[in-house]
């Protein structure tokens, strides 16, 4: 199993929902940013569940050395990378945080997919699930950025899985709303309308089994979208967002 971003809280809570449901891994590819808080994630797995497991850095924001990666072969990849950046007024015009934006969510994250699904190409058989977000469903004045980065990277995930399907291997788009998580932390969000990272890990593990291919960790957030989506745009510019 490949874990991209592995530091997430929904990255950890899926691959523990596989472990308890009985899969078997030969190895865990834990790919993270930060080695030492992805250590304390490896031990628990190799103490809980005597799972092996190989911490792999992968910085975005710096050079991929892909050459590196040849020998990492899986028929699970699980990608949570995502950065959410600064909202504000001030970081909207801040061009390194757009940047970053884009770069981790989309522009940087898409040639390590890229990678990864060739060699399943070849092998001709995985699945690879990727966390997009309802806010690339339309772009919103509160998180247009983040929300093109993403509607960017829906796109791209549904012609892969176009491309993909008759070479035996599935892509399925994650769609989060709000979630409770270190990314989301301080924001006043709707505990009705958010998810915790082991709810969206049973709902994710879910549409996986089940061979979907696009699915909303809360179904309401598919009502939701599809109201927002439709609003004429004449009105939907007055609206905040």
């Amino acid at each position: 199993m490949i874990v991209l971003g592995s530091n997430s809280e929904v990255a950890q809570a899926f691959v523990e929902k596989t472990l308890n449901e009985g899969e078997k891994f030969s190895k865990i590819f834990l790919f993270t940013s930060n080695k030492e808080t992805t250590e304390k994630f490896a031990k628990h797995l190799e103490v809980k569940f005597v799972q092996q497991s190989e911490i792999i850095e992968l910085d975005l924001l710096k050079q991929i050395e892909f050459t590196s990666l040849d020998g990492i072969n899986s028929d699970l990849l699980f990608c949570a990378t995502g950065y959410l950046g600064d909202g504000t007024e001030e970081g909207l015009y801040d061009n390194r945080n757009t940047e970053k934006i884009i770069d981790i969510n989309y522009a940087k994250l898409v040639p390590v997919l890229n990678f990864f699904a060739g060699k399943m190409e070849r092998q001709r058989s995985g699945t690879m699930i990727v966390l997009s977000s309802v806010a690339g469903d339309r772009g919103r004045q509160s998180n247009f950025i983040y929300g093109s980065a993403k509607a960017a990277l829906t796109a791209y995930l549904s012609g892969l899985r176009n491309y993909l399907f008759k070479k035996k291997v599935h892509v399925l788009t994650i769609k989060p709303g709000f979630m409770a998580t270190k990314m989301t932390e301080g924001l006043p969000l709707n505990p009705k309308l958010t998810a915790s990272p082991k709810q969206a890990a049973d709902g994710i593990y879910k549409a996986y089994k089940q061979k979907k291919n696009v699915a909303y960790v809360l179904p309401v957030w598919r009502i939701i979208m599809l109201i927002i989506k439709n609003i004429p745009e004449f009105i939907f510019k007055k609206l905040k967002l």
